[in-house]
């Protein structure tokens, strides 16, 4: 399969940085059910002594990638489960997201406001928490090279009576089309490491879609295993930068479109020796209309 690798020289640079573009064949890690047929599980953090953290297997198989890079407009959140985005969030720097606190403060309007234009029929929106991943840093969450496709319709309906106080008012939304869309963007770029690969949502069965319970400390949640399946259309956005982004459907109450979308992290095989590790940041929203 051929290749495409473009030279770009960044700003920040003096050194010209690799990117690779178009088709790309990868490895990503899918769900495999546990061998005794338990419900599959997942601790969120240390589970209890003698207890494994997960019960489920993930072996890596081979994906082939499409580009999606100048063919962005071909995919809405409807039809597919996610949306590229173009000449985004222009006024907020770098430093906004060394600080979680900055990031509620300044970054949150951005996301609601973008979420208000770009989502048909979106009227409300509720941000219920947001993640940083540097790659090669300690101090945040690494890219997670599993695909998943985040959370079941049971536990989009619960966070919804999580985050609306008013009960009456929650089961009132509950009645209309509610949505969980993720907000993925990088800190900086262009993206040569650990890039995001995801799935057109009209590609993937129902019965790909595995609930796992999430056992947190407080709760348990569900989120989503993906099996492999030849059929899955996987894609990726190659050499994402900071004024770019993707709306990832987690999931839709309207069960007559897309209703999520299967993403992971992935190692590209293409990407230069000592390349910058990936700094990103997901916003997680209830959008309800």
């Amino acid at each position: 399969m051929a290749t495409v690798t473009q030279t770009i020289t960044t700003p920040s640079s003096a050194h010209p940085t690799f990117v690779p573009r178009g088709p790309a064949q990868v490895e990503l890690n899918f769900f495999e059910a546990p061998s005794d047929g338990s419900q599959p599980y997942q601790y969120a953090e240390e589970p209890p002594e003698g207890v494994p953290a997960a019960n489920y297997g993930q072996p890596a198989r081979q994906v082939s990638l499409t580009d999606i890079r100048g063919n962005e407009a071909d995919y809405n959140l409807d039809k597919d489960a996610f949306q590229a985005l173009q000449n985004v969030f222009p006024t907020v720097p770098y430093e906004t997201f060394l600080s979680d606190e900055e990031v509620k403060r300044t970054f949150y309007p951005e996301v609601e406001k973008l979420l208000l234009n770009q989502v048909d029929g979106a009227h409300r929106v509720i941000i219920f928490d947001h993640v940083i991943r540097m790659e090669k840093k300690n101090t945040h969450s690494k890219p997670l090279h599993t695909a998943h496709a985040d959370q079941t319709a049971r536990a989009a309906a619960a966070r919804v009576r999580l985050y609306v106080p008013d009960q009456a008012e929650a089961e009132e939304l509950l009645r209309a089309r509610y949505r969980i869309i993720n907000v993925w963007k990088p800190l900086k770029g262009p993206v040569q490491s650990s890039p995001l690969a995801f799935a057109s949502g009209s590609s993937v069965a129902k019965e790909d879609l595995v609930p796992i319970e999430f056992r947190l400390p407080q709760r348990t949640g569900e989120i989503v295993g993906v099996r492999f399946d030849a059929r899955h259309r996987w894609m990726y956005w190659s050499g994402m930068g900071a004024s770019e982004c993707l709306l990832l459907k987690c999931n839709d109450s309207n069960e007559e479109v897309a209703m999520q979308v299967p993403h992971s992290a992935f190692s590209d095989p293409r990407s230069p020796p000592g390349a910058d590790g990936r700094e990103s940041i997901e916003v997680r929203a209830l959008v309800f209309g």
